[in-house]
């Protein structure tokens, strides 16, 4: 009995120490701080270093909206085809499928994701995934979800995987309480939409992650953003597009906001040419991680005046959206862009002349097209 006892005991002291000191065949993936969510001890990992002098592997996230498809064509002529990948939900047109590498990637399913970012060896992210101003107002569950849910399963993957992140912002990241004319990088925002809302999340969560685990995160808040390419899908500055298809189809528009709603806009061009300039600049340049970019700021009855010099025929009509117009109310009519001005260089192309005339050459080209076939 001794013996037995003897054994038992020397047994238990085995496993206790093992035990607690975690040291027989656990290997600690990360170490602790670094990556916010708890990793599995058996998780494999590419162990793939990553020089200034390489191109960065791109993945972007809600590839399929307004501006991925573009930023994807940017950066493919930047850093070659084949280093970036453009993701989304939906099936893409046959152009966009066979212009590069294009991968089914739900931001909601943490595990496929971080399955990508490891087998594609990523090192930059860009987050387009969200549901837009109106659009969200219409199913608050679904843009809580996407936007916010979405966003912490990309913030926690980029975290552990070291990756650098843009996720866009918005005007509509501020409210009726915030300086309209002009709107500072810093100051009041408590937006009044679940869009606003989870951009203001996405811009402080981006920056705690920045200063708790070291991401290096970074994000533009964007104007309103005008493109020949894409269909209005959902945002209060869509109408800042419809007009220009409504000019060449019917000589009709109706426009849901008041003639005089002022709000900032961009072209595309812009857009793009700033987030590759933004996620280009050397970290020690930036003095925040959000910033306003501005190019011009225009009322719905200025742009209907300089598209009647292309198209003198237009009718313009107000019937203003009640849901759509307290959104506009509530956000900035200029934006202050001085800091992203001076740490890292940005300039805007495009004022109100030029936007309308680079639109009216795509969309009218691609109407004479249509019409002949």
């Amino acid at each position: 009995m001794p013996i037995v006892k003897n054994l038992s005991r020397a047994v238990s002291q085995l496993l206790q120490s093992s035990g607690c000191g975690c040291g027989i065949s656990i290997v600690p993936v990360r170490c602790i701080g670094v990556s916010p969510r708890q990793v599995a001890s058996d998780a494999s990992f590419h162990s793939v270093s990553f020089s200034e002098s390489d191109h960065p592997r791109v993945l972007i996230t809600g590839g399929l909206g307004q501006l991925g498809v573009g930023l994807a064509k940017l950066l493919r002529k930047r850093f070659g085809k084949n280093n970036v990948i453009l993701s989304d939900i939906r099936k893409p047109a046959d152009n966009v499928f066979y212009s590069g590498p294009f991968i089914y990637a739900d931001i909601l399913d943490y595990k496929n994701l971080r399955e990508i970012v490891v087998n594609n060896r990523i090192t930059w992210l860009f987050h387009y995934s969200a549901l837009l101003s109106a659009v969200g107002e219409a199913n608050v569950p679904l843009a809580r979800a996407v936007n916010i849910t979405g966003l912490h399963n990309v913030l926690d993957i980029a975290a552990e995987h070291n990756l650098r992140l843009f996720v866009p912002s918005t005007i509509g990241a501020f409210g009726p309480t915030s300086p309209r004319d002009p709107t500072p990088d810093l100051c009041i925002q408590r937006p009044r939409t679940i869009y606003g809302v989870s951009k203001v999340h996405a811009e402080l969560m981006g920056e705690y992650y920045h200063y708790r685990y070291g991401l290096d995160f970074r994000c533009l808040r964007y104007p309103g953003i005008i493109s020949a390419d894409s269909q209005p899908g959902g945002g209060t500055t869509d109408y800042a597009v419809q007009i220009f298809h409504d000019a060449i189809k019917t000589g009709k528009f109706q426009c849901n906001l008041k003639p005089d709603t002022r709000l900032p806009m961009m072209y595309i061009d812009d857009c793009l040419k700033a987030t590759l300039e933004v996620m280009e600049a050397p970290a020690e340049a930036l003095s925040m991680r959000t910033y306003n970019i501005s190019a011009m700021s225009f009322t719905p009855e200025e742009l209907a005046q300089e598209v009647q010099k292309h198209v003198p025929e237009l009718q313009v009509t107000y019937n203003m959206d009640e849901v759509r117009q307290a959104i506009a109310d509530s956000w900035p009519m200029n934006f202050d862009d001085r800091n992203a001005r001076r740490d890292w260089g940005w300039k805007h192309d495009y004022d109100l002349p030029e936007l309308v005339t680079t639109m009216f050459s795509f969309l009218g080209s691609d109407s004479r097209i249509a019409q002949a076939n």
